[in-house]
């Protein structure tokens, strides 16, 4: 018969107390979680993504015409790196990202503090944001290209909205899911309100805003994507758009294979980000 490993400090018997060492813990963890941690693991599902579009290419089970092959692939970013600006293009591409997605990161926790931490600024600004979320952001477009035109303040305004969302909406459930009974503790020390929220709120929402980074960086590829199809002259959009309408199906998968390799490091680099910063929690994963 298993026995379940009691999760308190100490646990008494005859007079006696018996401490629950730590490594009894963890083993009960990884019998009743996922199991242990697989070093690498994150790699398996691209590699098994990137042999099976090998084989299915050598083998002839997946046509050029419907998906160039890996080799070709090969073949065309060296071209477009030596004959074209395929590292001016990557670097614009780069260059808009990040700055759309630094002022959606810093417009969604502001507006996350302000609503998560008030009534007040939640009465005012969460039934908006709310409607807005309603509203897909490339939807806007249109109406960007009528305010701003067909530049740079376009194409960054359209990647800071689209990743605000994801920053705002989980910042703001972090906030406000932070047990009452951390609250309660609080007043019973009488810790004042601004230290609550310092020590205690702002570390407990830290989980919500990293799930919302992984989000909006997928968001602001996404909206990259888009925008750069509207009268760029450089950019990773911009070479897929021209490679349309010559007809460079290569060209075009390189571009998908760049966004996709973008995509995949900026995640990689979140999820690192998260465990090296939420080494305190104790989760199943951890």
């Amino acid at each position: 018969m298993t026995t379940t490993t009691v999760p308190a400090a100490r646990v008494g018997r005859g007079g006696a107390a018996r401490e629950v060492s730590e490594a009894d813990e963890r083993v009960t963890r990884r019998r009743l979680g996922p199991g242990k941690r697989i070093r690498y693991g994150f790699w398996i599902g691209p590699i098994l993504l990137l042999a099976i579009w090998i084989i299915g290419s050598a083998t002839g089970f997946i046509s050029p015409q419907v998906l160039t092959a890996p080799w070709d692939v090969i073949k065309e970013f060296k071209d477009q790196w030596s004959n074209h600006d395929l590292l001016g293009n990557i670097g614009t591409s780069l260059r808009r990202s990040a700055i759309g997605l630094a002022f959606g990161i810093v417009g969604g926790v502001v507006l996350a503090l302000i609503s998560g931490l008030s009534r007040f600024g939640e009465a005012l600004i969460d039934g908006p944001i709310q409607v807005k979320r309603s509203i897909p952001t490339l939807a806007l477009i249109p109406l960007f290209v009528a305010w701003f035109g067909i530049g740079e303040t376009m194409k960054i305004t359209t990647i800071a909205l689209i990743s605000m969302i994801p920053i705002y909406i989980n910042t703001h459930n972090g906030l406000r899911a932070i047990d009452g009974k951390y609250a309660e503790l609080a007043e019973t020390l009488d810790v004042g309100r601004g230290a609550f929220v310092r020590h205690v709120v702002l570390p407990g929402a830290l989980p919500g805003f990293l799930l919302g980074l992984r989000f909006a960086v997928t968001s602001a590829l996404l909206g990259l994507v888009v925008v750069e199809q509207y009268n760029s002259e450089s950019g990773i959009g911009h070479m897929m758009t021209l490679a349309q309408e010559y007809g460079e199906t290569s060209v075009i998968v390189v571009g998908l294979v760049i966004y996709g390799v973008f995509g995949f490091i900026l995640d990689s680099a979140v999820r690192l980000l998260e465990r090296k910063v939420l080494t305190w929690r104790r989760t199943l994963e951890s």
